[in-house]
């Protein structure tokens, strides 16, 4: 499989999980494009073309979010919340992948429309393999969402 520009956000303020993230899916040649927010608003601002993203378009929304519950500024359930709720976004697979197990968080994130929950693992080889596996589906074996499902304002 060759790198075909596919852009993902990443929303993850912990920096070694961002670096084990970004090198897992370039290692598999899964991404080429991987946008990083450090926190829930930027997240929104990216998705949502504003602030300093505003010169961005809703035309190539991102083929994959990876959103952390766990986030400063705004937590991750409010962002999924956001992103489901409206027609510009809706379609775009999110994928919580988070270190909670907690059952609230796993029915509040299923409630909200997440895509996929998965947990991050705190072993290295675990937790790269979890991304990879990701990438692969997301990526590689999932048909991504037409233009049309995504409704603009």
């Amino acid at each position: 499989m060759t790198m075909n520009k596919i852009e993902i956000l990443l929303v993850e303020d912990n920096e070694a999980d961002v670096e084990l993230t970004i090198h897992a899916l370039r290692q598999h040649k899964l991404a080429e494009r991987i946008q990083v927010a450090r926190d829930g608003e930027e997240a929104l601002d990216y998705l949502f073309c504003r602030g300093a993203y505003s010169a961005r378009t809703f035309d190539r929304p991102p083929r994959l979010v990876l959103l952390d519950l766990k986030l400063p500024k705004l937590a991750g359930q409010e962002v999924l919340r956001e992103v489901k709720s409206d027609a510009r976004t809706k379609a775009i697979p999110v994928v919580v992948m988070t270190s909670s197990v907690e059952e609230k968080d796993v029915t509040q994130s299923y409630r909200l429309g997440v895509n996929s929950y998965v947990q991050k693992s705190m072993e290295f080889d675990l937790f790269r393999q979890r991304v990879k596996q990701l990438g692969l589906y997301w990526l590689d074996v999932n048909e991504p969402p037409p233009l049309d499902a995504f409704l603009m304002e």
